[in-house]
């Protein structure tokens, strides 16, 4: 099991070897979030957006992803469905 310390250091590393892909450093939100029992949810943005919240600097599918805490896996979603349909998804088990 994963401590959220630890998830946290798992999400912040995917996102660094996003980076280069995307030409731009990028921000995991703290408060974008979401903590269940079996993992944290995961929402970044471009960190020139999340400072300036200028429309022009937000980035196009940007898709938000799970750190399970048992694993350490990463599960990536996509962007046509909400969050909460995302996670109703995942509980079901369509993701395992």
């Amino acid at each position: 099991m994963l401590s959220e310390n630890e998830i946290i250091e798992v999400a912040n590393t995917y996102l660094t070897a996003l980076e280069p892909k995307i030409g731009e450093p990028l921000i995991l939100p703290q408060e974008l979030m979401i903590k269940k029992d079996y993992g944290i949810y995961f929402i970044y943005h471009s960190k020139k957006y999340w400072e300036t919240k200028n429309w022009e600097e937000k980035l196009l599918g940007n898709a938000p992803f799970l750190v399970e805490k048992s694993t350490g896996k990463i599960i990536e979603f996509g962007t046509n469905r909400s969050m909460e349909e995302y996670i109703k998804e995942y509980e079901a088990g369509k993701y395992s």
